[in-house]
């Protein structure tokens, strides 16, 4: 599992690369957490999924926990170029309805 993150134009963007699954969940977690706490400069986060593979209920633990603490924050949380089984997951689990998919 691999995360890219960079701040630009206020949105601090994050690219998710491999499996988001029981094994990688407390890596992603510590990682997002990390730079939630210390980059500077974002009122919103955007989330690439266009290279995530697979995605299992933990990681949509991480994802819900993660919103959570943004919102706490009033800052808002939109997914970009979800991939095909990470749709499915957003789509069955009723993810966009609190993470808005954006183009």
């Amino acid at each position: 599992m691999q995360i890219k993150t960079k701040v630009h134009n206020n949105s601090l963007y994050v690219l998710l690369i491999g499996e988001l699954d029981e094994a990688n969940a407390p890596y992603v977690r510590n990682h997002l957490d990390q730079v939630i706490e210390t980059e500077k400069g974002f009122n919103k986060v955007i989330v690439d999924l266009s290279q995530l593979d697979f995605m299992d209920s933990t990681g949509i633990g991480v994802m819900l926990g993660r919103y959570k603490k943004l919102q706490s924050r009033n800052i808002p949380i939109y997914i970009i170029n979800p991939s095909r089984q990470a749709e499915k997951i957003f789509q069955m689990a009723g993810l966009y309805d609190i993470m808005p998919k954006i183009s």
